[in-house]
C-alpha cells in the first residue's frame, strides 16, 4: 500500500532542517555582542534538494559523478547590511525577523504533519 511506504514524505526531513535553522538563528541572537562572531544560516532549499534523488544517475561505475554541494551541511554565513567595528556580523533586528519567519515555517510544517497523521488514523479506522 503506497500510503505506508513513505507516509510523511519530505516533511520528516523538513522538520529536522527547520529545527537546525532555528538553533543557528538562536545562536546568532545569543552571540550578538560576541566580538568576531559570524552570523550563520541554513540554505533550506539547497539542503532539501540534496536529499532528493537526482534525475541524473550514473549507470556505470566509470561515469563521472553528477557533482556535490559546495557545503554539504548547507551552512552559509550571512553578509551584514552594516559593518561592525568588532567584526561581529550579527544584526539583531535581522536575526529576530529571520527567527520569527523560521518559527512560523516550522509551525506550518508541524501542522501539515499533524494533518497527515490525522488522515492516516482515519484510513486505519476506516472512516
Amino acid at each position: 500500500m503506497k500510503l505506508f511506504e513513505n507516509p510523511f514524505g519530505i516533511h520528516e526531513r523538513a522538520v529536522a532542517v527547520r529545527n537546525q535553522r532555528l538553533e543557528l538563528l538562536a545562536a546568532n541572537i545569543a552571540n550578538a555582542d560576541t566580538p568576531h562572531f559570524k552570523a550563520r544560516d541554513l540554505d533550506f532549499q539547497k539542503i532539501l534538494t540534496a536529499t532528493q534523488p537526482s534525475e541524473m544517475a550514473a549507470t556505470n561505475s566509470k561515469h563521472f559523478a553528477t557533482g556535490e554541494l559546495e557545503n554539504p551541511g548547507g551552512i552559509v554565513y550571512r553578509i551584514p547590511y552594516n559593518t561592525a567595528v568588532d567584526g561581529n556580523t550579527v544584526e539583531i533586528n535581522v536575526e529576530q525577523a529571520k527567527y520569527g519567519q523560521a518559527a512560523a515555517e516550522y509551525q506550518a510544517t508541524l501542522q501539515f504533519l499533524e494533518g497527515r497523521i490525522a488522515g492516516i488514523r482515519k484510513a486505519l479506522k476506516g472512516e
